[in-house]
């Protein structure tokens, strides 16, 4: 796969044109509507044969049956575990065979896959989506063994680096009773209850030709391209269910703490937070500033504070996550369990010199150069392009959502930088979690505020 990389990269000089100083914009693409509901989008370029897709199938892991969180996430793994008259060692063949890259995932709001191959090859990757999409082969003894692996890896990390799990913990404290606040991949009492039957039923209700996105970028010809991807998905009846709904949560006033305890942990692994922003929210620009500035890189207010200087953890970062509603606004960070007093207050205090303080000019030039800087690596090779214009469909976004973003960015003005801030707690009203040695650092948590304690062991994610 070197191979492909290397040529993808080589996208990054036509991919994206420029207007204005700096600003970056969308290649022209066509936008085709399928009979059944499925929306292709193409984004022809010629100048190296590959092509790449993102498909995307709207209903995720918010579509999750009540108790059975996972489904999803086990569903999209079973997708290429065998589809059509391919078995799944057979399926795995036919994608190395032809040099390319074809995987399945799950987000929140769709199933997602996304692929690489020679444009000689559009034919063959279209057919393997389809078949996979389509026509899984969904075969009992892939599904257990992907279950079992699913519940081990929580297990194994519970065990070994609950750094992995403190984002699950925070969330489904943050948004209990809330379908945000429910396990993308499942728990280990959720994932214990998950039948095959439960991954059919899903595919019924979930998964039509009407939730269809396919976001094809490179070279290829687009008449050819539209027919295929009839061929492939024009048949695909309706999803029998409907989308999920979620409403937006409000943020939390106060303080209340969650203990997760894990006896002789070494290490306190920390989250403080609220509800934040969300993918609509017109102060994007002027957030995504302030996040950069207070904890979104390695000379941040956060890392700077509690790693350079005082040396009390080896990271600690502001998350600013954009979902449909309104998501979560956190800072993470880990330490030793004697320093975890001393690191929490650190970072209290580091939060309320940002709310004081604000960002001084200088602060806030760096953050605007980081952004650029970082912006436009970050959609430039086919793979990326087919991915970002195939969310702005799932989201209903416009061009504009990407064309506009960093000149919004230049433009946002020190009033709105400092409007912005309030999309980070004030410190009085946090929502906070630590996994650590309960019977070491209880009372250092009961100093900030009221305290519900869980066993690190216990199967769920929150109390």
């Amino acid at each position: 796969m070197s191979g492909l990389r290397f040529v993808f990269a080589a996208l990054a000089a036509f991919a994206f044109g420029c207007a204005g100083a700096g600003e970056i914009k969308l290649p022209d693409y066509q936008i085709v509507q399928l009979d059944n509901g499925a929306t292709l989008l193409l984004t022809p370029r010629k100048d190296v044969p590959m092509v790449a897709a993102t498909v995307l199938v709207r209903g995720g892991a918010l579509a999750d049956p009540a108790g059975k969180e996972g489904t999803a996430d086990l569903l999209a793994e079973m997708l290429s575990k065998g589809a059509g008259s391919r078995d799944a060692l057979a399926f795995a063949q036919a994608v190395d065979g032809a040099g390319g890259n074809l995987g399945f995932g799950s987000s929140s709001e769709a199933l997602t896959a996304n692929a690489q191959f020679l444009s000689k090859d559009t034919g063959l990757m279209l057919s393997l989506l389809a078949d996979a999409l389509l026509r899984p082969a969904m075969a009992p003894a892939e599904f257990d063994k992907l279950r079992k692996r699913a519940i081990d890896g929580i297990a194994t990390a519970k065990d070994s680096d609950p750094r992995q799990l403190i984002g699950l913990y925070a969330s489904g404290w943050l948004f209990r009773g809330h379908p945000y606040g429910r396990p993308a991949g499942g728990d280990e009492t959720s994932l214990a209850t998950i039948t095959l039957d439960d991954l059919q039923a899903f595919r019924r209700q979930q998964m039509g030709g009407d939730r269809l996105i396919v976001s094809i970028a490179g070279d290829f010809d687009p008449a050819a391209v539209i027919a295929q991807v009839k061929q492939a998905f024009g048949g695909w009846t309706k999803a029998e269910g409907a989308l999920p709904q979620v409403a937006a949560k409000a943020k939390e006033s106060g303080r209340r703490v969650l203990l997760v305890d894990k006896p002789g942990a070494t290490q306190t692994y920390f989250s403080l937070g609220n509800v934040g922003s969300q993918r609509s929210d017109p102060a994007r620009a002027a957030q995504d500033l302030v996040q950069t500035a207070f904890g979104g890189r390695f000379t941040s207010m956060l890392n700077t504070e509690l790693r350079v200087k005082s040396g009390l953890t080896y990271g600690a970062s502001a998350l600013l996550p954009r979902p449909r509603q309104p998501g979560a606004a956190q800072i993470t960070s880990f330490t030793k369990t004697d320093s975890t007093k001393a690191a929490i207050d650190l970072a209290i205090a580091t939060l309320d010199r940002l709310h004081k303080d604000g960002l001084d000019a200088a602060t806030l030039q760096s953050a605007r150069n980081y952004i650029a800087g970082q912006f436009a690596p970050s959609m430039e090779t086919a793979p990326q392009l087919a991915s970002a214009i195939a969310w702005l469909a799932l989201y209903g976004d416009g061009r504009d959502y990407i064309d506009g973003y960093l000149g919004q960015v230049a433009s946002a003005t020190p009033e709105q930088v400092a409007a912005a801030r309030a999309v980070f707690p004030a410190s009085p009203d946090l929502v906070i979690v630590a996994i650590g040695d309960a019977a070491k650092i209880r009372t250092v948590m009961q100093g900030y505020g009221p305290v519900t304690e869980m066993k690190l062991t216990d199967p769920r994610f929150s109390p």
